[in-house]
């Protein structure tokens, strides 16, 4: 049996990034992290992904037991590799419905979501300090915020009726979302009394092993939320 030591190049504020750091943390995978700073420009990231696109996990055999090096990039490529190459605990749940729902969902954090909110918020909140790109725009926040509450609407009514985002089974579904939403609760952008299923369900989520490295993630100059790393808030 070939075995495989690993890397994750990541940002631990990156979305993308945390959805893969949960899949390997879920299917109790070890690796070694690999901090990047997107926004600086970097050879090696981009003779590894052109696109220069987070994260990026690689494979490499240990030892003596043969096997070629595997290098995957960016979230959904990671994911599915994590689901084939390690089936043992499945994350695209075995329904048929439910797992193209699971899909769904994860492809409207990849894109909807995506544009919708961390355009507007996150890149006003958090890349314009990193990048040193000025003062936040105060409308697009604004506007960035109200889509954000039509998002978390939209979640807390499919949990009314669901035991997890997808349906009955945990899935990468849920570690999207996750991933998305720990990132605004660290800048303490979502009321959660609001959405008393959403606030049960991430406080699930969050008591997770595969959870736990996400809660020490610090951004520097910026401080998490009062309530950032509690399970139960």
């Amino acid at each position: 049996m070939i075995s495989y030591s690993r890397q994750l190049y990541h940002f631990a504020f990156d979305p993308h990034s945390r959805i893969a750091r949960l899949g390997l943390g879920e299917k109790k995978l070890a690796f070694e992290d690999v901090p990047v700073k997107y926004w600086q420009p970097d050879d090696t990231i981009l003779r590894m992904n052109p696109s220069g696109l987070l994260p990026i996990l690689i494979e490499t055999p240990t030892g003596d037991t043969g096997g070629k090096t595997r290098r995957l990039c960016e979230s959904r490529a990671v994911l599915e590799h994590l689901e084939e190459a390690y089936p043992e605990i499945r994350l695209w749940p075995e329904d048929l419905n439910e797992r193209g729902e699971a899909r769904r969902l994860v492809g409207w954090f990849e894109r909807k979501f995506d544009y919708e909110v961390n355009a507007l918020l996150l890149h006003e909140k958090m890349e314009k300090r990193l990048m040193g790109g000025g003062a936040p725009d105060i409308a697009a926040m604004r506007a960035g915020r109200d889509a954000l509450k039509d998002h978390l609407r939209y979640f807390e009514s499919l949990l009314l009726h669901r035991n997890w985002l997808a349906g009955q089974v945990m899935s990468y579904a849920d570690f999207a979302c996750a991933a998305q939403l720990s990132i605004l609760d660290y800048f303490d952008e979502i009321n959660w009394s609001r959405y008393p299923s959403l606030k049960t369900w991430y406080m699930a989520i969050k008591s997770r092993p595969a959870f736990r490295p996400l809660l020490n993630d610090k951004l520097p100059g910026m401080a998490p939320s009062a309530h950032y790393q509690e399970l139960d808030f």
